[in-house]
């Protein structure tokens, strides 16, 4: 099948890629639902060589710059307590991390989560990390103008081969709570 976004030479329903996710991100995909089909939730196999954002658009399209989003750890601390949540914003925008996350978790302090406790925490690796499959008791901010896009190109929880979304399926992640403004420009 072709995909919706991106010059990939090969786009399929990602509940017939389960064997190319780890396991997290594949359970979840079992047990999508919601008003977006599973079968909407696509895999493309990406190189991991071209990982970093320049290279990759260059390689599999300039159109992705403006459709892909990043999906950021984030510890929200206050006392002695740490809430970990994913943000997931557009690429092409900055996490607000200090304003509105910060505010929203109810924290005195919040920062990226370091790399340790991302990847052992979600069980992803490092440059993957997808808001599919995350734990289910962490909260998903996710910035409106993701939820806005036809399709958004994401991680699939490891290094190679990402997932493209529709924009609208965010909004119904477990723990999903849509922001105005969480990245900014």
């Amino acid at each position: 099948m072709r995909a919706p976004i991106g010059d990939f030479d090969h786009a399929t329903p990602a509940p017939d890629r389960l064997d190319e996710l780890i396991a997290p991100v594949a359970a979840a995909v079992r047990a999508w639902s919601g008003s977006v089909p599973a079968d909407q939730l696509l895999y493309v196999d990406t190189d991991p060589r071209w990982a970093d954002t320049a290279v990759f658009v260059e390689h599999y399209g300039r159109d992705l710059l403006e459709r892909s989003a990043n999906c950021v750890v984030v510890a929200g601390k206050r006392g002695g307590g740490t809430t970990l949540a994913a943000c997931v914003v557009l690429s092409t925008t900055r996490l607000d991390v200090n304003g509105l996350v910060r505010r929203h978790l109810g924290a005195r302090k919040a920062s990226f989560a370091p790399m340790d406790t991302a990847t052992g925490e979600t069980g992803m690796e490092y440059g993957g990390i997808t808001p599919v499959g995350l734990p289910g008791d962490w909260p998903v901010l996710v910035d409106a103008a993701v939820v806005d896009l036809p399709y958004v190109l994401v991680g699939s929880g490891r290094r190679r081969g990402k997932l493209l979304v529709p924009g609208k399926a965010f909004a119904e992640l477990p723990g999903a709570v849509v922001l105005e403004g969480l990245g900014a420009a």
